[in-house]
């Protein structure tokens, strides 16, 4: 590709970057003589050692999958079944945007909770788990929250220790979409374990596509009584990668010299440098805090298209 067809950068999304040079350094290391398929290799389950270290002792099993939406999917699926429901933030992935996947896949509901931050609490989770025993509703076993969420907030460990607290107390899991964990960790300046398992979290989806993969994330199961079936349920749910040593690769340079909190802190930072240009303009406001390396803002209508030209968002 010449200097002159290398696409300008662009504000979509992270998954529109390119990949971090580490990431293509160790599939390349990788690529080189046979290996058995299916995770079946050593390489493989030495990676998921790795995450199981970094995810501390209540870390009992990791699962690769290809895609955020999998893993939430299948994640929930141990969680819940067809006359359960799974209680969101309103603007949480899996249900504004899975096309519906859980409720496909699985036949469970998902029970929006309003907000205005992407954060939810225990009082939004309260008012519905009113109905438990009543063969007429639903009956809630799940609460999903995202970390960092949908609006580019975080929640701190004692938020999270409050929701899991109170979900277990009601005989509930708790399930974290962790698409941007990384970022959340790195603004918090915290372990990934302290915000997921060590905060009571059962089964967390962990990206790494938003952070510098090409493709792949990981099902962290806490409880290992979760993790029981979920081989046939990666397998049934086309999510059982044959040459998984290039997803476990992946996290294998995610998890050297903290590739994954580097990289989470530059996008932070850039989205703060952003959100502190936007601020100073005229006419422009941030309507969210910026903890992650999401920023929403509000500009006039009239100067859309002309900086979509510059920049696509």
């Amino acid at each position: 590709m010449s200097p002159s067809e290398i696409p300008r950068r662009h504000l979509a999304s992270d998954n529109w970057s390119g990949v971090h040079p580490e990431v293509i350094a160790a599939i390349t290391a990788v690529n080189a003589g046979h290996l058995a398929s299916y995770g079946k290799d050593a390489f493989t389950a030495r990676v998921c050692e790795k995450l199981k270290a970094e995810f501390g002792s209540r870390a009992a099993e990791v699962f690769f999958v290809f895609s955020g939406t999998g893993a939430n999917v299948l994640a929930l699926e141990t969680l819940a079944r067809p006359f359960n429901a799974v209680i969101c933030a309103e603007t949480a992935h899996i249900h504004t945007s899975e096309c519906g996947a859980a409720e496909k896949r699985i036949g469970c509901k998902l029970i929006p909770v309003p907000t205005t931050d992407g954060k939810i609490g225990r009082d939004g989770i309260a008012r519905h788990l009113n109905d438990f025993g009543n063969e007429h509703h639903v009956q809630p076993s799940a609460v999903s929250i995202s970390q960092a969420t949908e609006y580019g907030t975080v929640y701190t460990r004692p938020e999270i220790e409050v929701i899991a607290e109170y979900v277990h107390a009601h005989g509930l899991k708790l399930h974290m979409d962790g698409a941007r964990l990384a970022n959340a960790a790195a603004q918090l300046g915290v372990s990934l374990r302290e915000i997921s398992g060590d905060a009571g979290v059962d089964v967390l989806s962990f990206g790494g596509t938003k952070n510098g993969l090409i493709a792949g994330e990981a099902v962290v199961f806490f409880d290992s009584a979760l993790a029981v079936d979920f081989a046939y349920r990666r397998m049934q749910g086309m999510q059982l990668a044959s040459k998984m040593r290039f997803i476990a690769a992946q996290f294998d340079a995610m998890f050297t010299d903290e590739l994954w909190r580097r990289s989470a802190a530059h996008a932070n930072g850039m989205a703060t440098l952003l959100g502190h240009g936007l601020a100073e303009i005229a006419g422009i406001s941030v309507t969210q805090k910026i903890e992650a390396n999401e920023v929403f803002a509000i500009i006039p209508r009239e100067h859309v298209a002309r900086l979509q030209e510059e920049s696509y968002f």
